[in-house]
């Protein structure tokens, strides 16, 4: 990602935080001036084309204006009607839905895909955050699909979701067998009736039981299988079940997506893992959730993780958890390795390491299923040594280790390092990290400390960020900061905060569009 040339010593450290904004009010979305107003909908326009999939009745007209609404006029039109008493999981629902409606998941499960991949990502920005902050992950998003939209239909010819008969509709026995068979012999006609099937007649957590597992069984689309599977079930928590089918749907369109012959049928690199995890998943000791969190075990996962193959790796995540180390002790070394990555390469494919773990983190953390849970840790151990070969493959990988990061003293109260750090990440990203590891280190009110410096990291993706990777990446190491233990959460975060966005680069244009409304 590109990174301003030079830093700009002449300003003073007060004067920098406030040309990044992290002291100053985010622009607030209750405030804005409304510079359009909604047209009138005619009765045709109303008409719904029974060949497109029926959406809740109660989301449909939001869902039709956002779809209706040019871009240019989008963000002014949403808050007329959130003034009008649109609620947030309102909006929320229309984002959703709106996506998986209009933007197909193929030819990959990212791209502009990344319009439906980002909402639950826009959504736990935006919960938190202060009140006066909280709409605009979700303005940027609903802007961000409108792109994409764009980009579907220069791709795809406007890709919309069918409508399902009916009549197909299976009772929930019958509709479970159907899924998994379908699943498992990639049948996507099968599948579709089935997922429309079970919207209709399960509930979520059976259904997302499965879901989770076959997010997990390939690594196609580097990751963002298994990040559809979390964020859909995320999201649908917030906005409600009665939105399910269509995100059933297009989740099981996306899991199906694959290259060439049926991959039922051959032997493919992506599925070798999961098959073989099947297999040696069942050599866990039957107490294998208990154990010691043993910082040697980590140490000896963070080990193979850096060198071995993706054999080696789950492997040794089963000999060390057999040998009486705790889970937390591999995910620990996981969550390590993926942000030492970042560091190496602050590029695309180790941000999808660090992604693609914290929703098979999250998958891990949720599903009731003893087998899949197994086979979440095992996967994921598995996919960062493919994520170490996609990264050799571009080059230029830098050879730093995160647990050999020394750690910079920063200078004054917490404010002023905060404000140090952010200033320096564009020009010298490694001193950057040095002071986060210093600042972090810092016993006294580290609690306290950790969330001044999360918080400031928030509202520098509001203002700066500019793509969905800036939403995802940051919701995710934002996250898992408090799923990694003490021990090596600090090193974690400040080898991720290579991919964070400084405070010395320039509003994005969302921002400067509220600031034109306003004016």
């Amino acid at each position: 990602m590109p990174r301003p040339n030079s830093f700009r010593p002449e300003l003073t450290r007060r004067q920098m935080l406030q040309s990044g904004a992290i002291a100053g009010t985010l622009l607030g979305m209750g405030d804005l001036g409304l510079l359009s107003q909604l047209r009138p909908v005619s009765a045709e326009e109303a008409r719904l084309d029974p060949n497109v999939v029926r959406l809740d009745s109660s989301i449909e007209p939001l869902v039709r204006l956002i779809e209706q609404t040019p871009r240019a006029q989008l963000m002014e039109v949403v808050a007329e009607r959130i003034k009008k008493g649109t609620s947030y999981r309102e909006v929320l629902a229309a984002l959703l839905l709106v996506g998986v409606k209009n933007v197909e998941p193929r030819p990959s499960v990212g791209h502009k895909f990344h319009a439906v991949l980002v909402v639950n990502s826009a959504h736990l920005a935006s919960i938190s955050s202060p009140d006066e902050h909280r709409w605009l992950p979700i303005f940027w998003a609903l802007d961000h699909y409108k792109s994409a939209a764009q980009r579907d239909v220069e791709e795809r010819g406007d890709w919309t979701m069918s409508a399902l008969d009916d009549s197909k509709i299976l009772p929930h026995a019958k509709a479970r067998a159907q899924f998994i068979e379908a699943m498992e012999t990639w049948d996507e006609e099968k599948a579709d009736v089935a997922a429309a099937s079970l919207a209709r007649t399960g509930g979520a957590n059976e259904i997302y039981r499965l879901l989770f597992k076959y997010g997990s069984r390939d690594y196609r689309s580097i990751g963002h299988k298994a990040i559809y599977v979390a964020n859909s079930y995320r999201t649908l928590g917030c906005i409600g079940w009665q939105h399910a089918e269509p995100v059933l749907r297009s989740l099981t369109y996306a899991l199906l997506m694959h290259e060439g012959s049926n991959p039922a049928k051959r032997d493919d690199e992506a599925d070798r893992p999961f098959r073989r995890n099947e297999e040696i998943a069942a050599k866990l000791r039957d107490d294998w959730t208990t154990g010691k969190l043993d910082p040697g075990a980590t140490l000896a996962m963070i080990e193979t993780l850096r060198s071995g193959s993706n054999d080696d790796a789950c492997d040794q995540a089963v000999q060390l958890i057999n040998g009486g180390a705790h889970p937390q002790a591999i995910w620990d070394a996981i969550h390590v390795v993926a942000g030492e990555m970042v560091m190496q390469q602050p590029a695309i494919v180790p941000l999808h390491s660090v992604t693609t773990t914290n929703a098979l983190r999250y998958a891990y953390e949720t599903c009731g299923d003893d087998q899949t849970r197994r086979l979440l840790l095992l996967q994921n151990a598995a996919f960062l040594p493919m994520f170490r070969g996609g990264m050799n493959g571009r080059g230029n990988v830098k050879q730093t280790l995160a647990t050999n990061l020394e750690a910079t003293k920063p200078e004054g109260d917490a404010t002023q390092a905060v404000e140090d750090i952010f200033a320096q990440l564009g020009s010298d990203p490694t001193s950057a990290a040095r002071l986060t590891l210093g600042y972090l280190q810092d016993e006294e009110n580290h609690a306290a400390k950790a969330k001044q410096l999360i918080d400031a990291a928030r509202v520098l993706i509001f203002r700066k960020g500019t793509n969905a990777h800036d939403y995802k990446f940051s919701s995710a190491i934002l996250e898992d900061y408090y799923h990694v233990s003490p021990q090596w959460r600090n090193t974690y975060l400040a080898s991720n905060i290579f991919l964070l966005r400084d405070s010395q680069r320039a509003d994005n244009q969302l921002v400067s569009r509220i600031e034109a409304a306003l004016a």
